[in-house]
């Protein structure tokens, strides 16, 4: 479709209140997705802050406003910029939501990785997108093809300039997974506390492939996360690990769908998250299984800790099954720091802000444990203790 078509589709759609029932929580007044510059237009005058992850990488592309830098790319790989007219982008993130509409009538800067058949990159390939622009939108789209019997690992972090820059983020992933591939995909959000975050991921995972996902969450002010895996061919398996922390007034939302379409197929979604001072989260979960999806194995959960009398979270899972033979299971908690398992280690010598770190760490290990990769691995999980301050 013609930009100028899906940029009057994006018009056409109202922006979402909490009348609609996935963004009950999440209130955008105030919001004008119109209201910010063009960055894409205007030289980023700023460098990106230090990046939270440390990778060995294959491939290494950074983007911002100003445009794009491939420093390295591997042989035998496509990883450059996204062309317009590809034949795989929209095909399954569209423009029948407001903000992904949005996207698909204004972005600029894509990346596109595409690894044949059979072939297997031992080193991560790393993408970075900053935005950098004062009051500045940047559009930023991924579209990731493994072809059938590939296996590879693609690493994405968005970060800002500056702790202070205030901004509009949107973000599309659409990630289609071959005939017995195997994918890792680490997404990690660590954009300014003035940066309104909005994003559609969305993966095809296709007959005996794999696909591992890890999406960490630590940045921007307000705005919501889409997740969708399609488990489209039999004998597919995809599993999602989600760390978040917000203080302040933050506000993370994660709504995610886990779509069962064949059978022999399974899915693991497991989301932890931890708030201090006002800040809040909402995690909304669906494992939908068709009628031809027998034997289906799909589990999903959402644990929040809270360290703050005002902090607060909200946990809506769900289950749509058609199919008679299935195993599906969900579980939800919200609980505050264990006051006896603080008194235990304070009485110890340790600080409340030390102890509390022990007791984050512990919190999450479970979910740490199931990334792979040790770099991803060990900076989520000090980037999780550092948001307890110094005491």
């Amino acid at each position: 479709m013609a930009r100028q078509k899906l940029l009057e589709r994006y018009r056409a759609l109202p922006l979402p209140t909490r009348q609609d029932e996935h963004w009950r929580f999440t209130d955008l007044s105030g919001f004008d997705p119109d209201g910010w510059t063009a960055g894409v237009a205007r030289e980023a005058r700023q460098a990106p802050a230090a990046a939270m992850l440390e990778i060995d990488a294959a491939g290494v592309a950074t983007v911002g406003e100003a445009g794009w830098t491939i420093e390295r790319a591997p042989e035998g790989v496509t990883f450059e910029p996204l062309a317009e007219q590809h034949p795989l982008l929209h095909s399954l993130v569209g423009w029948e939501e407001k903000f992904a509409a949005h996207n698909a009538a204004l972005w600029q800067h894509g990346l596109l990785v595409h690894v044949p058949a059979g072939v297997e990159v031992e080193k991560p390939l790393y993408v970075r997108i900053a935005n950098a622009v004062e009051g500045g939108s940047l559009f930023w789209r991924l579209l990731v093809v493994a072809e059938p019997g590939s296996r590879f690992t693609v690493i994405e972090e968005l970060d800002s300039a500056t702790p202070e820059l205030t901004g509009y983020s949107n973000h599309v992933s659409e990630l289609v997974v071959g005939e017995g591939a195997r994918v890792e995909f680490v997404s990690v959000q660590n954009l300014s506390r003035g940066t309104w975050h909005f994003a559609s991921h969305h993966a095809r995972v296709e007959r005996d492939a794999e696909l591992d996902w890890v999406a960490g969450g630590f940045g921007s002010a307000k705005g919501k996360v889409w997740i969708q895996n399609d488990l489209a061919g039999r004998g597919a398996t995809s599993r999602v690990t989600g760390a978040y922390f917000a203080d302040g007034t933050q506000h993370l939302d994660y709504d995610t769908y886990q779509l069962h379409a064949a059978p022999d197929t399974t899915s693991d979604f497991a989301f932890k998250g931890a708030l201090r001072d006002k800040a809040s989260a909402v995690w909304r979960g669906m494992i939908r299984v068709e009628e031809a999806a027998q034997r289906t194995n799909a589990y999903q959960e959402n644990r929040n800790l809270l360290l703050s009398k005002e902090a607060h979270a909200n946990s809506i899972p769900g289950l749509e099954i058609l199919a008679n033979d299935v195993r599906c299971t969900h579980g939800a908690t919200l609980g505050q720091v264990d006051r006896e398992q603080l008194f235990y280690l304070m009485a110890r010598g340790l600080s409340r802000s030390e102890a509390e770190r022990l007791i984050v760490r512990g919190f999450f290990q479970d979910v740490l444990d199931r990334i792979e990769l040790e770099p991803v691995r060990t900076a989520l999980g000090a980037a999780l203790e550092a948001r307890i301050p110094q005491g």
